[in-house]
């Protein structure tokens, strides 16, 4: 099977990543992978092209004049003829709506991943989705990476035959290996507590209670430190907070890091505040890593953290409770330690690639016979 992956990429995120485990643990043998991604401008960052041909694979480049161009359905149905795709899976609204036209004016099968919604406050923006939503209700197969997504799915108008939940996998090699590998330490103090946060800064991801909890536990115990990797169009305004704290000079705006997993390991605790995620790929990396996690309790990082198990939770927006997780896992060191090694097996055992591909070879072979 010929299987084309198609993204409209905005950095090296979870959408992105998650294509590179999938594509990376894909049998070549049942499934020749592709990928597509479009080209909007210079300077985006189409980290995920290089990345997918150093795997050895091949990649084809969709190009639009500015954020949305449909012109760009006709690159991506010659794409699709020359390569002779049996099917084009999708990830993203852009992706979604620009995919399914290409799939139908072809007569391909086309299927979606959503990987999560963003809530914003762009009127152009909000029209979008909600036409990328619209468009998920005639793809062949929409497979919802967690069952909160496929609630969404439903709700939105996707028939339930055509919804087949896997739920995410992470890249367990890749973990484990940058766990094992002797590096000098980019930190050196040895007594100072590092809580990380790797992902968007976007609005759903909640950041700015994640600064708040740190300032909290800052007040208390000020040989800690934050480390925020990503970027996104919320870092100003939480810069700009994070200046006006006690604790600022604690709080480092690290943007994006090809190093990211070698940062994490430095961790002594992971941390998300979203109020919504699919089953975020960041936080199962932490925990392959053998990171203590903690989170609030929402669907989705449910599935991850079980609590006092795998990790700790706090209810939505409680950032006293999430500050006493946070001391918990940070100074019980028996504890975290028995914690972060839970959770290195729960990940390995239910959310890793391998399993993720095998159930999307079958996907794929499903749609075939369509």
């Amino acid at each position: 099977m010929n299987v084309l992956q198609f993204i409209c990429p905005t950095g090296l995120h979870g959408a992105e990543m998650w294509i590179l485990a999938l594509a990376k643990h894909l049998d070549p043998n049942k499934v020749n992978c592709r990928l597509a991604v479009t080209r909007e401008s210079e300077e985006q960052n189409i980290e995920v092209y290089h990345k997918f041909r150093a795997l050895g694979l091949e990649a084809s480049q969709i190009r639009m004049r500015g954020r949305f161009d449909l012109r760009a359905v006709s690159g991506l149905c010659r794409v699709i003829k020359e390569k002779k795709i049996d099917i084009i899976h999708t990830h993203g609204y852009k992706s979604d709506i620009l995919g399914l036209a290409a799939a139908r004016m072809t007569g391909i099968k086309a299927a979606a991943t959503p990987h999560g919604f963003e809530n914003v406050k762009d009127l152009k923006l909000q029209l979008f989705i909600k036409a990328g939503c619209f468009a998920l209700r005639f793809f062949d197969r929409v497979a919802p990476l967690s069952e909160e997504l496929e609630s969404d799915m439903q709700r939105i108008g996707v028939n339930a035959g055509r919804i087949r939940r896997i739920m995410n996998g992470v890249d367990i090699d890749e973990a484990e290996s940058e766990r094992k590998r002797k590096r000098p330490p980019v930190y050196t103090d040895p007594d100072e507590k590092r809580i990380g946060f790797v992902g968007q800064m976007i609005y759903r991801k909640n950041v700015d209670d994640l600064i708040k909890t740190f300032d909290l536990l800052y007040k208390e115990h000020q040989n800690i430190r934050l480390l925020l990797i990503g970027d996104g169009p919320s870092r100003p305004e939480l810069e700009a907070k994070a200046k006006l704290l006690p604790c600022a000079s604690k709080i480092e705006f690290l943007g994006y890091r090809s190093d990211r997993l070698q940062l994490m390991k430095e961790m002594n605790l992971f941390c998300m505040t979203s109020f919504l995620e699919g089953i975020p790929r960041c936080m199962m990396e932490a925990m392959a890593m053998e990171v203590p996690v903690a989170a609030y309790n929402i669907p989705g990082v449910d599935k991850l953290i079980l609590h006092e198990k795998t990790g700790l939770t706090a209810d939505f927006g409680q950032t006293e409770a999430l500050k006493e997780c946070w001391k918990r896992l940070l100074f019980d060191k028996a504890f975290s330690t028995q914690i972060a090694m839970n959770a290195g097996k729960h990940v390995t055992k239910n959310f890793s690639a391998e399993r993720m591909a095998e159930e999307y070879t079958l996907l794929y072979q499903d749609m075939i016979r369509l």
